[in-house]
């Protein structure tokens, strides 16, 4: 009987080996140490390009000794052996051995492969004492086509444990397996219904593949082992949330939502009307609704948000709605009392095109909560009597809601804004307020690949609204050079004259605060040019403060110019948002504050200083601030990055495309994948090795398609015992605990 795949290391390479294995690599089972696959992959004869080194990374190289040389040691005594090694497009490494006893092995007109950290040299890259492995075919009897077309595996490794040991390793542990694995997490079924090799087939083929097909397969089969348990985790989580009851909040005709409806003075688009069904269904079932609403910016989510609320406040319950800053909050509150009709002295109305379009206040039937940190004693009492005796249908807030004194009367429905800046354990406790648990939608301005909403949000239904409400307006989007093109740059502030001079406003953006207090703008300039470095030098990033004082006094000078940042306290941001809003400020220069939530139609022009700085998401939620009304859009990304850069590549993916979801497949590939299950969060390195949420989607979805019904059937997987502990293995304590609630 063969080993299985839980066993310890050690029973298959010895203790030892083990050891070294588990503290450069942290491999404990054989499972394992199989599942540390070949990174990739070179023939015995051909080479590496060897000008893709990077100092200071991990490198595994083939390549050509052109030249062999020994000279003293100055600092000791001693030689060091110095290699030259070439590959095809004759580009030479150093290879420096301070053991001349290599010398006996290594000669000019050899093939090696060696492994070692990359370094840096007089401007030459170079490999310090590296592991080496001579790959010449030596003996008179080899096949040297057969020899020189062998597929070597190159593994990921670090300093200390050569690619020879682990290929050694895996070799001894691949002698010890059954053709057919007793503990194959894949039941039989899925195998033979998906087309999938058995386990010690793939393991096989991808650590010792006679040919490119070979390996094709086993990562085909390998990727399901990772999909599948995945794909049953939150198919579990499904049913579970199947099983848990809920209060129905059916909808009351001609109650409020019907008299809001009536009162809008625009036609929902197809795409609000339909979520807004799939809602309404949600909220009808005797279990708790669970619900991903992603959108892109100005897609109208928050309009299907209220929808909901004013449904569960028909039905007799309370809605909460979580927003992740004070601005938002306020923002949110302000726009929902005025759509509601509620007050004749609150503000313009910060989302509806029609700021007298609401509720005849004789017929409102909700009072409006808003309970954030920063609140008066007077206010904050209140608004938490509202909340524990019912009085308040719909309350607004920030984390000031999660607290334990916080109370609701019948807490029917959490909307969680911007879900993304929450972590899990404010929105379970927020979920935990309800005597019975309350119906949940999660929304997101940030667009979601489909792969990753299978992976991430594999548990909740999605709804996505990808039609703009009428009126929206096109936004245009360009990248400004400062250091290529200073007379563009100087236009920047030409182009918010005359937007401020047709009676519209603007936003600058800066990525950083900056002194309390103001410095000297005494040096500001008409073109603004002190806010651009000298070719060639580092200066920190822009600061709000001092880019508002100079452009007051300089570009801008005569335009009303406002502040806005998170250092400031709550009641100054709010009184600059509602000036904005009312439009007695020109110009609000800003941090990210403004990237989610604020609506002021009359805003035209937003100008990002130092946009390399800021990732592609979040640039395209800036550039959502603008082209609101019924005015056309302008996003202006300054940027000191030369061309080429790859910061520049990623401003250029922003201006053209506005496309959200376009975008975040580009952002999902800047970033990378990390771990979909949650490593990020619980500090596991990743578990997912082959599969790919950006390029897998074909198998994510297939996956899913086999975890339902399976789930369905055997929800505690009894009749599958090797997959229930695999996914044990894989989601433990923390990470069943972060899925279950995300």
């Amino acid at each position: 009987m063969g080993i299985r795949l839980d066993e310890p290391l050690h029973k298959a390479v010895g203790d030892r080996t083990a050891k070294v294995l588990h503290t450069k690599l942290h491999l404990e089972t054989i499972g394992d140490l199989l599942r540390h696959y070949p990174r990739k992959y070179v023939k015995r004869g051909q080479l590496t390009e060897l000008s893709e080194l990077e100092p200071g990374t991990e490198a595994t190289i083939v390549a050509q000794i052109t030249k062999v040389s020994r000279r003293p040691m100055a600092a000791r005594r001693g030689q060091m052996l110095t290699v030259e090694v070439r590959d095809a497009a004759d580009v030479p490494v150093e290879v420096t051995f301070f053991n001349p006893r290599a010398a006996n092995a290594l000669k000019p007109g050899m093939l090696g492969m060696f492994a070692g950290k990359v370094g840096e040299y007089h401007g030459r890259i170079q490999l310090t004492n590296p592991e080496f492995e001579k790959l010449d075919a030596e003996s008179e009897d080899t096949d040297v086509d057969s020899w020189a077309g062998e597929l070597l595996p190159i593994y990921p490794t670090t300093s200390g444990l050569s690619p020879r040991m682990i290929a050694r390793c895996v070799g001894m542990v691949l002698d010890q397996l059954d053709a057919d694995l007793a503990d194959d997490p894949l039941p039989r079924p899925v195998r033979a219904r998906q087309g999938l090799v058995p386990l010690t087939e793939a393991f096989r083929r991808i650590h010792r593949p006679d040919d490119w097909p070979q390996i094709a397969v086993a990562r085909k089969r390998l990727k399901w082992d990772e999909a599948l348990p995945m794909q049953v985790v939150l198919a579990q989580r499904r049913e579970a949330l199947k099983a848990l009851p809920a209060v129905p909040r059916r909808r009351v005709p001609a109650g409020l939502l019907d008299t809001f409806d009536a009162a809008l003075p625009f036609t929902l688009t197809a795409g609000q009307r339909q979520v807004g069904e799939e809602i309404e269904q949600d909220l009808a079932s005797e279990h708790p609704m669970h619900r991903l609403l992603q959108g892109d910016v100005g897609s109208g989510k928050t309009m299907v948000a209220l929808r909901a609320m004013l449904a569960v406040v028909d039905a007799g319950g309370q809605a909460v709605m979580l927003a992740p800053t004070e601005v938002l909050a306020q923002q949110h509150h302000r726009s929902i009392v005025q759509m509601l009709g509620a007050s004749a002295d609150v503000p313009a109305d910060l989302f509806s095109p029609d700021p007298d379009a609401g509720l005849d206040p004789a017929r409102k039937q909700v009072k409006v909560a808003l309970l954030t940190g920063s609140q008066n004693a007077k206010d904050r009492r209140t608004n938490l009597l509202d909340a524990a005796s019912g009085a308040a249908g719909i309350v607004i807030g920030t984390h000031a809601v999660i607290q334990d004194h916080v109370q609701f009367a019948d807490l029917g429905l959490v909307v969680i804004d911007e879900q993304h800046r929450f972590g899990v354990e404010q929105r379970d406790a927020l979920r935990a307020k309800g005597e019975t648990p309350p119906h949940v939608l999660v929304m997101t301005a940030t667009p979601i690949p489909r792969t990753v909403a299978m992976t991430v949000f594999g548990d909740l239904e999605t709804s996505i609204l990808s039609e703009l409400p009428a009126g929206r307006s096109p936004i245009a989007t360009h990248v400004v050079a400062a250091h290529e093109h200073p007379s563009h740059f100087t236009r920047v502030w030409e182009r918010i004259r005359e937007e401020v001079g047709a009676g519209h406003q603007a936003y600058v953006v800066c990525p950083r605060i900056g002194d309390d207090v103001p410095g000297s703008a005494s040096d500001a300039s008409d073109d603004g040019s002190e806010l651009v470095s000298e070719p060639g030098q580092l200066r920190p990033p822009l600061a709000v403060v001092e880019v508002a004082a100079k452009l007051a006094e300089g570009p801008l000078k005569g335009l009303r110019v406002g502040m806005l940042h998170g250092r400031m306290a709550p009641d100054d941001k709010d009184a600059v948002m509602r000036a904005y809003a009312a439009h007695e400020l020109d110009v609000l220069v800003a941090t990210t504050v403004i990237e989610v939530g604020v609506n002021v139609p009359n805003a035209t022009v937003i100008v990002v200083m130092d946009a390399d700085r800021f990732g592609v998401s979040q640039l395209h939620q800036l550039r959502g601030r603008v082209g609101r009304g019924k005015w056309a859009g302008l996003c202006l990304l300054v940027t000191e990055a030369p061309d080429g850069a790859p910061a520049r590549e990623r401003l250029a993916a922003v201006a053209s495309t506005l496309d959200g979801f376009e975008l975040s497949k580009i952002d999902l590939a800047i970033r990378k994948e990390g771990d979909v299950l949650g490593a990020t969060q619980s500090g596991y390195r990743s578990s997912l090795r082959l599969l790919s949420v950006i390029d897998d989607e074909d198998v994510i979805r297939a996956a899913r398609e086999e975890a339902t019904p399976l789930v369905e059937a055997d929800p505690t997987l009894q009749g599958y015992p090797v997959l229930a502990r695999t996914i044990a293995v894989l989601v433990d304590g923390e990470r069943a605990e972060y899925l279950g609630k995300t």
